[in-house]
C-alpha cells in the first residue's frame, strides 16, 4: 500500500490511551439501544479490559438495562443473581464466575469478567432492585441443565403441569446428558425427542402468557427461557449431524430471539450491551458466511432493530498471546499469536500504526459488499480478518483464520490492539464437552 494510504489510516485514527479517548464512540453510539460489542478470540484480557471499561460508561452514562453474552443461560443466570445481590446469591460474583464447568471454563471463568462482575455489583447496591443492571447469556447449550431447571421450576410453582417436563426427560434420560450420543441416535432411530420437547415448550409459552403469572418476574421468565433453550438445543444438536450452515443458523437465531426476549422483558426503553465473538457481531452480510448461507446476531439485529439504533463494535489486534487449546476439550495454554499474515487487516493497521492501540468510526453502513476490492478507501476494501477461537493452531492459521470482511460494513466501530495479551483464568482448564461445530474455531 502506498505511504500516502497509510498516512490516511493514521489521520483517521483515534488513539485509545484511556476511558476518556472512548468519548466519540459514545458520541456515535447516541440513543442507540443495541450496542454489540466483539472480540478477535475467546483468550485475549485486551478485549474484555477495553469493552469492561466501555461497558460501565453505558452502564453509568447512557443507562444501558443489561449485558448479555455468548454464555449458557442457567449459568449466566446464576451470575445475574450474585451481581444484582438477590437474596441467597453469593456476595462475589467471581465466586459464581469460578465454578463454570462447561468447556471452555475460561472464557467467562477469568479475572477480567470477574472484576467486571464484581464493578457491576457495587453499582447495582447503589440501586433500587427494579433498576439494576443485568447479566444474561444468550446461548443454546445446556440443554440438560435448562431441562432440570424447568422441571425444578414447574415442581415449586406448577405442580399440575410437570407431566410435560417429565415426558422429555424420560425421552432425553437414556442419552445421560451427552449430546454427542443423542445426535446420532436421531438419525438412525425414527423417533427422536423433539415433539415431548415441543409440547414442553408449548405449555411453558403458554403458561407465560397467563394473567396470572405474566407479572413480569425475572422466576417465570427464567422458566420460559429454559424452554426455549431446551428446544433450541435439541434442535442444534440434530443438525450438527449434517454439513451446512443450519447448526450455525439455529445457534444464532436462538442468541438473537433472547436477545429480543430479554427487551421485551425490561421494557420499551431497554438499551442492552451484547458481548461475543466477532464473527457473532460483526454483520455477516459484509464476509464470506454470507456465501454459504450464515447469518449472525449482528445481522439480525440491525436487519430487527436498525430504526432504534444498532452499533456494532469489532476489535483485533496484530500478535500477542492467547489462551487456546489445540484439540477440542484440551487443556488450553497460552498459546503466541504470530504477526499476522500479509495483506491482511490487521498487517496493514500494524504497517500504519505499529505498536499502537486506535479507534476508528465508520460512516453510516451501507449493506452491500463491494463488487471488488482496491476500489475506495481502505475500510471498504475487502480483506482477510484474524478470527481466533477455543480451539487455535498457528501452525494452521493462514489457511483456516482469516475471515475475507468489508470493515466499514461488518462493524461501525473498529478497536484495533496492535499487541494483546491472554487472560487469567480463575481455574484450571481441563473438562470435556462436545459443541465444537459452531464456536469460533477457524471462523
Amino acid at each position: 500500500m502506498p505511504d500516502t494510504e497509510l498516512r490516511r489510516i493514521r489521520d483517521e485514527a483515534l488513539p485509545l490511551t484511556d476511558q476518556t479517548s472512548l468519548d466519540p464512540l459514545l458520541e456515535r453510539i447516541g440513543d442507540a439501544r443495541y450496542v454489540l460489542l466483539g472480540e478477535a478470540s475467546h483468550g485475549t484480557a485486551d478485549y474484555y479490559q477495553v469493552r469492561d471499561v466501555l461497558t460501565r460508561r453505558l452502564i453509568k452514562e447512557m443507562g444501558f438495562s443489561f449485558v448479555a453474552v455468548e454464555g449458557d443461560w442457567p449459568d449466566c443466570l446464576a451470575v445475574h443473581s450474585a451481581v444484582v445481590a438477590a437474596p441467597g446469591a453469593p456476595e462475589d460474583p467471581g465466586e459464581v464466575l469460578a465454578g463454570f464447568r462447561r468447556w471452555p471454563t475460561w472464557m467467562w471463568g477469568n479475572t477480567d469478567v470477574a472484576d467486571f462482575a464484581r464493578w457491576l455489583r457495587r453499582h447495582n447496591e447503589q440501586l433500587p432492585p427494579g433498576r439494576r443492571v443485568g447479566f444474561f447469556g444468550l446461548d443454546v447449550y445446556g440443554l440438560w441443565e435448562s431441562l432440570h431447571a424447568v422441571l425444578a421450576h414447574l415442581r415449586e410453582h406448577d405442580p399440575d403441569h410437570v407431566e410435560h417436563a417429565l415426558e422429555a426427560y424420560r425421552c432425553l434420560e437414556p442419552y445421560a446428558e451427552d449430546p454427542q450420543a443423542y445426535a446420532p441416535a436421531t438419525r438412525f432411530t425414527p423417533e427422536d425427542c423433539q415433539p415431548q420437547v415441543v409440547s414442553l415448550l408449548t405449555e411453558l409459552r403458554q403458561r407465560a402468557a397467563r394473567p396470572a403469572v405474566a407479572d413480569g418476574s425475572l422466576a417465570e421468565f427464567a422458566a420460559r427461557q429454559n424452554a426455549e433453550v431446551l428446544a433450541g438445543a435439541e434442535r442444534y444438536y440434530r443438525a450438527m449431524l449434517y454439513s451446512g450452515p443450519e447448526s450455525w443458523n439455529i445457534r444464532d437465531h436462538h442468541m438473537a430471539d433472547t436477545l429480543d426476549r430479554l427487551m421485551k422483558h425490561h421494557g420499551p426503553d431497554a438499551k442492552a450491551v451484547v458481548w461475543a465473538h466477532n464473527t457473532h457481531i460483526g454483520d455477516a452480510r459484509a464476509t464470506d458466511m454470507a456465501d454459504i448461507g450464515e447469518v449472525n446476531i449482528g445481522q439480525l439485529v440491525r436487519e430487527r432493530h436498525m430504526g432504534k439504533g444498532v452499533v456494532l463494535v469489532g476489535f483485533g489486534s496484530h500478535s500477542g498471546t492467547v489462551v487456546a487449546a489445540e484439540e477440542w476439550g484440551d487443556v488450553p495454554r497460552i498459546t503466541d499469536v504470530p504477526p499476522a499474515h500479509t495483506g491482511s487487516m490487521e498487517d496493514l493497521l500494524h504497517r500504519a500504526l505499529p505498536a499502537e492501540r486506535a479507534l476508528f468510526i465508520f460512516p453510516h453502513v451501507q449493506l452491500q459488499r463491494p463488487p471488488t476490492t482496491g476500489l475506495g478507501e481502505w475500510f471498504h476494501q475487502e480483506r482477510g480478518h484474524r478470527a481466533i477461537g477455543v480451539v487455535y493452531r498457528p501452525q494452521y492459521e493462514r489457511m483456516s483464520n482469516y475471515v475475507p470482511t468489508v470493515l466499514a460494513q461488518r462493524y461501525d466501530a473498529f478497536c484495533y490492539l496492535d499487541r494483546t495479551h491472554a487472560l487469567t483464568s480463575l481455574q484450571p482448564l481441563a473438562a470435556e464437552s462436545l459443541e465444537e461445530q459452531t464456536w469460533p474455531v477457524g471462523v
